[in-house]
């Protein structure tokens, strides 16, 4: 007896072969998800990066490492809300570990996976050296650095943080496009609280985009490792738990990993 399809499987069972292809091998469309993908990465970056050195610049000084946390976690949050509900409706991960956790689930192809990564790294780059084309390097462009001595800590407690992200994406959102109601308002409220925590301890990333971007303009990569394990790792360690959870994952899910930024091609 033949399981039940999952993932990619089910949403081809459900609306066919060629309709499930057709947005990525539509190049319309395929642009569409992509030029999401770099707007959101792109301004994330860019408002850390730029806020951290409007701190240094108008901050009076040098301000304290959880007030530099506290006000960088409310600007991530803040934009994350935003974008997740003007461009949810096409493609809103936003964060290569997310596309790792969809891609693993089944939901999306690892081509188009990897795809999303370059254009998420890229935005990332672009957001930060336009800062520092603004702003100079003030507030090392708000730079993840592990305490010193503690990289291994930091790999961990970045694994601990996007876990709990990823997890609650998958538990709360049907797909990566992030469009219930109130997945917005959640991921705001996740990336403004362990923001703040852990950002004065080693940056709170949760993204290796957004570590990966003030490590470039800067040319700075020592630590750059901590942010790329971490998330990864807490991501893959979340897709095992959602599916112990709440079981594989369904048509509609593995839909909205693809993006659906037009209405489904006719028969």
């Amino acid at each position: 007896m033949s399981s039940q399809p999952t993932g990619k499987e089910a949403l081809i069972a459900e609306v066919g072969t060629r309709k499930y292809y057709a947005s990525w091998t539509t190049s319309e469309h395929r642009t569409r998800r992509l030029l999401a993908e770099f707007i959101g990465v792109f301004g994330l970056m860019f408002i850390l990066s730029g806020g951290a050195a409007m701190l240094v610049k108008y901050g009076g000084g040098d301000p304290p490492p959880y007030v530099v946390a506290l006000i960088l976690s409310a600007f991530s949050g803040l934009w994350l809300l935003l974008a997740i509900f003007f461009l949810g409706d096409i493609s809103a991960h936003f964060n290569p570990a997310m596309t790792l956790a969809f891609a693993l689930r089944g939901d999306m192809g690892w081509a188009m996976a990897g795809v999303y990564w370059v254009v998420q790294f890229a935005a990332a780059v672009a957001g930060a050296f336009l800062a520092r084309w603004f702003f100079g390097p003030l507030g090392n462009l708000a730079a993840t650095r592990p305490p010193e001595g503690m990289s291994l800590e930091s790999v961990a407690f970045e694994a601990l943080l996007t876990f709990g992200l990823v997890l609650m994406v998958l538990g709360m959102a049907n797909g990566p496009k992030l469009n219930g109601p109130f997945v917005p308002f959640a991921v705001g409220a996740y990336i403004m609280a362990w923001g703040s925590m852990g950002g004065p301890f080693e940056g709170a990333a949760m993204n290796p985009a957004r570590a990966f971007g003030p490590d470039v303009a800067l040319g700075e990569f020592g630590t750059y490792w901590v942010y790329f394990v971490g998330p990864l790792a807490g991501a893959a360690i979340a897709v095992l738990v959602a599916r112990v959870l709440r079981g594989p994952a369904k048509a509609q899910e593995a839909l909205a990993a693809m993006g659906n930024p037009s209405a489904a091609d006719p028969d």
